[in-house]
């Protein structure tokens, strides 16, 4: 039976005020979790950037990377949650591994993207000039990519963070996903709702509070470009107009 929701909204706020029957409170949990996550994150965002770079330049990396890469993609996120599981029992590498495996593809088919998608003119013209290649690398690549890498990162975050709950579900000891299965357990519908409803909170203040904020500043030239742009088309459009107006108006006087 489902519960209602004045039960979910009760206990809810009991984990809030961190009355709780579970091992650890919410703070805590959502803490083990955090580490886990962000340890993960961080290693997938690394490894998958360096082999989406070398994707996108070498075409032999590239060949013989893709297949890997679709195939690590192809996996679902329960399928390397139950394997690690296996592998590694109740431990922390499980877990970490599964947000690694998980994330990693999407990262590296991102960053290749963005990479093929800079306009070859800039390298050319920097290389024309003598631009030193950590120059080319900092001012004609990086930025090229960064759009790319939110979206990598975004991903990343988003395919972690549910392949964590699972292998935390099946391998954890501790954790967002180990206390949603103690709650499942001991038959607490009302349990298992609240820590969803917990976890789609924690994603939605982590893209308000994280991501957002990151993405306005790295992309803070991109309201002034637009508008110069919209401004300059505005200005032709009305040159324009006013020639086409006043030539038939010379028309008309004839």
């Amino acid at each position: 039976m489902l519960p209602t929701p004045s039960e979910v909204g009760g206990f809810m706020w009991d984990e809030f005020v961190t009355d709780t029957l579970a091992r650890k409170n919410l703070y805590e949990t959502f803490f083990i979790s955090l580490r886990r996550l962000m340890s993960g994150f961080a290693i997938a965002m690394v490894l998958g950037t360096g082999l989406g770079l070398a994707m996108g330049l070498s075409r032999a990396t590239n060949a013989f990377c893709h297949d890997w890469t679709m195939a690590i993609l192809a996996m679902p996120a329960l399928a390397w949650a139950l394997f690690n599981s296996i592998i590694f029992g109740f431990d922390d590498r499980g877990p970490i591994l599964t947000v690694i495996l998980a994330g990693i593809p999407f990262v590296i088919v991102n960053v290749r993207e963005g990479v093929r998608n800079t306009p070859r003119e800039l390298f050319d013209m920097a290389r024309s000039f003598q631009v030193p290649q950590s120059k080319i690398i900092r001012h004609v690549l990086v930025p090229s990519l960064m759009p790319f890498m939110f979206a990598a990162a975004r991903y990343c975050f988003s395919i972690g963070w549910k392949g964590l709950v699972i292998a935390e579900v099946f391998g954890g000891q501790d954790g967002a996903g180990w206390t949603i299965k103690f709650w499942y357990d001991a038959h607490r519908a009302h349990g298992v709702v609240g820590y969803a409803a917990f976890f789609v909170i924690f994603a939605i203040l982590f893209e308000r509070l994280v991501f957002e904020p990151v993405s306005r500043r790295a992309f803070r030239w991109r309201p002034q470009l637009q508008t110069e742009v919209v401004e300059e088309a505005f200005g032709e459009h009305h040159e324009h107009y006013g020639e086409d107006h006043h030539g038939e108006g010379e028309a008309a006087r004839r």
